[in-house]
């Protein structure tokens, strides 16, 4: 399952928000034990910080934008959200959930986001790390024996290792939209697809390539692990230690009047797409949530910046999260322009379960989306800023949001160099 956007906008420091350009390599071994702490390190902090009075002047311009967009795309609802640090500063919604019964679209109607599950089974696969279940770099076939028996390109092909399936360079083809419609699909045909053999498009670890097929296998991994089903663990590990109570697997256990129904636009109109039921591929997708629920979770990786010496409280390490956020196999397209047509190179790649993209002024994003029949979901962060986005809608493989007017409602001026003295920075 995909982005629903691709994003080539991008821009420098911000009319509302500027970084500093100091940054903290992610840990990609995150430390199981307490360390040494020097005395001459000081955290990174906002000097003026006047972020969240600045972000909320932005608030009716924003839901102007949402609604637009929702008009023009024929989205009959969209929920969306901006969180800085730890709160839901700005949220709101527009259309409807369900047409047929006129239910209007809400920050706490229960979406599914698809694809934005991945980062969960990621962080599954890294708790239980942490816990010296397993390593990133044991092979699959430890946990999956049927996966010793795979058929390679060549010889010298490497093993497929955990790690492997977290950053998509398995060797596994792309799976688009083949994968999306395998959610449904019992635990048989996933063990039935490995034992007759998966097929290859290239060796592992030779390079990326999106695979639903691989975070289907990780969610089996959890569960093997684990001794619980995987939607459990997820559940009782992550879900509930941060407060996402109105977070499900099955569109069954959702409250009358919260379930949003996902719609395709066809013959100018809107025809209802068929509801998929939880399965052997919800690892990759099967996550339905609200916004208010997810707004914890972006917050979490927003509080994984800057490192410090703070208690780690989160459900994992915060140096585990910043490992989630560091792309793996990174890739530079030095023909990218910003949202202003202006040339901007930047270099993106896929961590664990989550893209990140840094721009040629140094700006870095990271998130993910998803798509679904009926869905579209995306949501970004800005590490440095403290500050994430999301918007979920329930059109068929839609893109929830206008990114780049959003972008530039946020960024301003992509040329920022002669904008003077930041108004806020990081500083030692």
């Amino acid at each position: 399952m995909k982005n629903t956007t691709q994003f080539l906008l991008y821009s420098c420091l911000s009319t509302l928000l500027f970084s500093c350009g100091s940054k903290e390599s992610a840990d990609v071994n995150p430390p199981k034990k307490e360390t040494i702490q020097g005395e001459s390190y000081n955290p990174p902090v906002f000097v003026n910080d006047a972020r969240k009075e600045k972000i909320k002047s932005i608030a009716p311009r924003l839901q102007q934008l949402i609604e637009d967009h929702a008009q023009e795309q024929n989205i009959p609802g969209v929920a969306y959200g901006l969180v800085v640090d730890d709160e839901l500063l700005i949220s709101g919604s527009t259309g409807l959930i369900d047409i047929e019964q006129n239910v209007p679209a809400l920050t706490t109607s229960a979406f599914r986001i698809a694809s934005m599950t991945k980062s969960f089974t990621a962080m599954a696969i890294l708790k239980l790390m942490e816990e010296d279940h397993l390593s990133l770099s044991d092979p699959a076939s430890q946990y999956i024996p049927e996966m010793a028996s795979l058929p390679y390109l060549s010889k010298d092909a490497p093993e497929i290792t955990i790690e492997n399936l977290l950053t998509m360079t398995a060797g596994f083809p792309e799976d688009n939209p083949w994968g999306d419609r395998q959610l449904d699909e019992p635990e048989q045909y996933l063990q039935d697809l490995i034992s007759k053999g998966i097929s290859f498009s290239n060796v592992p670890a030779y390079t990326y390539e999106y695979s639903n097929t691989g975070y289907a296998i990780l969610g089996k991994i959890v569960s093997q692990v684990s001794g619980m089903p995987y939607q459990d663990y997820i559940r009782q590990h992550i879900f509930l230690p941060l407060g996402m109570e109105h977070t499900y697997w099955e569109y069954d256990r959702v409250p009358p009047g919260q379930l949003v129904i996902g719609y395709r636009w066809e013959d100018e109109t809107w025809k209802r797409e068929p509801m998929l039921h939880d399965g052997s591929y919800g690892a990759m997708g099967g996550l339905i949530t609200s916004i208010e629920d997810f707004s914890k979770y972006v917050s979490l990786h927003l509080s994984a910046w800057p490192p410090r010496s703070d208690e780690d409280n989160g459900p994992i390490l915060r140096s585990s999260l910043r490992a989630m956020q560091t792309p793996q196999f990174a890739r530079l397209n030095a023909n990218a322009r910003d949202f202003a047509g202006e040339p901007c190179p930047r270099l993106s790649g896929y961590g664990y379960g989550l893209r990140s993209t840094e721009f040629c002024d140094g700006v870095r994003q990271v998130g993910h989306g998803g798509a679904l029949p009926g869905f579209g979901s995306n949501y970004q962060f800005f590490p440095e800023y403290g500050v994430g986005l999301m918007a979920f809608g329930n059109l068929t493989y839609t893109s929830p949001w206008p990114y780049a007017a959003i972008w530039e409602l946020l960024f301003g001026n992509p040329r920022p160099e002669a904008q003077g003295t930041p108004r806020f920075c990081h500083s030692r």
